[in-house]
């Protein structure tokens, strides 16, 4: 387990935050290609092992019902509900609230170390990761906090950018090597596997626009932070990419459903929920959205991109 983490790690360092930090700087797209992959037990009496990782947005903490306390997993949550949707799958989910990066080899309370579930005969492997490593949840916290300082300004962006740099543009490219010697390590364990990275989804207004004091960030953050959600999005297509696995988009799929919304048209929840889910998370309806995105991701056959 050791190789998977050290071998070519400076490398890694080196290369990683100039090329991802260039592509976010420039909002540069780069499209994978699409090469067919080696066909794995794909008979029609095979058994499809499906192995989930990744943080609170795959646990799903609070939705019910919760089948892991120490997670916070929900038996509805995205993996679950692909894996009901398909035949002849089994599903191994160890994905974990708060993980980061770190946990794909270290345990995590009773979660053992969430890359020891894959096996060299693992079929198919989603993962969604990186939103901790930044620091999702202090942003969060901080950008909140200094809102009433400045209700219709933008405070949140002006102290992450006080340096002259963008501090939270930053931490997404010094992210991009910690998904991508996952994405190794996966491909180490599981090398038969279909991979999809699945992206984080659309938790405001796509326009740009606030609902303070609902969500309590001020007016001028609410663009800041949605572009800064698209950055991490667009870090992951691009290490995706560049490991040569899919990506699955759960952003566009869920615009229009944001915390911003009335509880009954979001699929994201608020600060203070309305509806059993963690504050600024996906409800059941937004899993279920994120399932969809999955499972018409992987009817479109086996590819790359």
């Amino acid at each position: 387990m050791a190789s998977d983490t050290r071998a070519g790690a400076a490398a890694e360092r080196r290369r990683w935050p100039a090329a991802v930090g260039a592509a976010l700087g420039g909002c540069v797209l780069v499209a994978a290609s699409t090469v067919p992959a080696a066909a794995h037990g794909t008979g029609s009496g095979h058994v499809t092992d499906y192995v989930a990782l990744g943080d609170s947005y795959t646990s799903g903490p609070l939705i019910p019902r919760q089948v892991d306390a120490n997670c916070a997993r929900s038996d509805h949550n995205y993996p679950s509900l692909v894996a009901a949707q398909r035949e002849r799958t089994t599903l191994k989910d160890v994905s974990c609230s708060a993980a980061k990066t770190d946990q794909m080899w270290a345990p995590q309370g009773t979660n053992a170390p969430q890359l020891d579930a894959l096996e060299r005969g693992t079929d198919l492997v989603t993962l969604q990761i990186g939103g901790n490593d930044m620091g999702f949840g202090s942003i969060i916290a901080t950008c909140a906090g200094l809102s009433s300082t400045d209700p219709s300004g933008n405070p949140c962006e002006r102290y992450y950018n006080s340096s002259g740099t963008d501090r939270l543009t930053v931490a997404i490219a010094q992210t991009a090597p910690k998904v991508d010697r996952v994405l190794r390590a996966v491909h180490s364990r599981a090398p038969h596997a279909r991979v999809l990275v699945v992206g984080y989804p659309d938790l405001l207004p796509d326009d740009g626009s606030g609902c303070y004091p609902s969500v309590p960030f001020a007016a001028k953050d609410f663009p800041y932070l949605r572009d800064t959600g698209k950055r991490l999005n667009l870090m992951l297509r691009l290490v995706a990419a560049w490991n040569h696995v899919e990506y699955v988009d759960t952003y566009g799929p869920t615009a229009g459903h944001d915390m911003c919304k009335a509880p009954a048209d979001r699929w994201i929840e608020p600060l203070a929920p309305a509806s059993p889910a963690a504050p600024a998370h996906p409800n059941a309806k937004g899993e279920e959205a994120m399932a969809r995105a999955v499972t018409e991701r992987l009817a479109e056959g086996r590819g790359r991109g």
